[in-house]
């Protein structure tokens, strides 16, 4: 059985990391590095951070902290936000990152997914997709802001055949809700696809990891408050896994 992965989730805004709810009203969560520093001590299995304003602001994902923070950890690690181009991965990854997220820059650029995989291997290549559930699970760009008419089946099936290694799955409507994860799109991503899903949007407590890994069949789960406010040590959390026959790495 394979092993799954806890992620948590550093949303990064004017170098701090914040938190917020159905992508909104965010409130500040702490120093990325001292959180990240406690996330390795506490046994998470990779970070994310991601830049959230990056897009809608125009501007890079700095890579002076994606420098300080690989010098600062030594589990793998994701990059997202604003990142459109192969010199953007091509720095941040020289920067120490392990992988990159892209996401409105996919949907814009669909062809970016098969370049960036060619130039640098799909395993570096993480496309994340916001989703919201209206009459179906729709993708979101811009940090949640923009609507496409991109349906999330179609375009999580389109990522996987254009390269990329990986799927990072972000339900809106369950964002910050702590009430569980969206299992239904996760699973049939999950079960369709032959890439990893990362499974994100609504863990509140530990029964939420049990669902989407056993009736959702996500690879790894991220998430982000329940982490960084202590409401769910990363330690207690894989253990009450292991005791529910789930692997995970301890």
């Amino acid at each position: 059985m394979l092993t799954k992965r806890i992620i948590p989730c550093l949303d990064i805004k004017d170098g701090q990391t914040v938190k917020g709810v159905n992508f909104v009203d965010l409130i500040h969560a702490g120093d990325p590095i001292e959180l990240a520093q406690r996330y390795v001590e506490q046994g998470a299995d990779e970070l994310v951070f991601l830049d959230i304003t990056a897009t809608v602001e125009q501007r890079k994902t700095f890579a002076e902290l994606v420098s300080k923070i690989a010098k600062a950890i030594n589990i793998p690690f994701t990059v997202g936000g604003g990142i459109s181009t192969i010199a953007d991965v091509d720095k941040l990854l020289n920067a120490g990152a392990d992988k990159v997220s892209i996401n409105s820059s996919a949907v814009k650029k669909p062809n970016l997914i098969d370049d960036l995989s060619k130039q640098f291997g799909a395993q570096c290549i993480v496309v994340a997709i916001d989703t919201k559930l209206d009459e179906d699970w729709k993708v979101y760009v811009k940090g949640g802001r923009e609507a496409t008419p991109l349906y999330t089946k179609d375009w999580a099936k389109e990522v996987q055949e254009r390269g990329a290694g990986e799927i990072l799955l972000t339900s809106m409507n369950h964002d910050g809700t702590k009430q569980g994860f969206a299992l239904d799109i996760t699973g049939w991503c999950a079960n369709n696809l032959k890439i990893p899903v990362i499974a994100s949007g609504g863990a509140g407590k530990k029964e939420h990891f049990i669902d989407v890994f056993q009736k959702a069949n996500a690879d790894a789960a991220l998430a982000a408050s329940i982490f960084h406010f202590g409401e769910i040590p990363i330690p207690e959390l894989k253990q009450f896994l292991q005791k529910n026959n789930i692997s995970v790495r301890i």
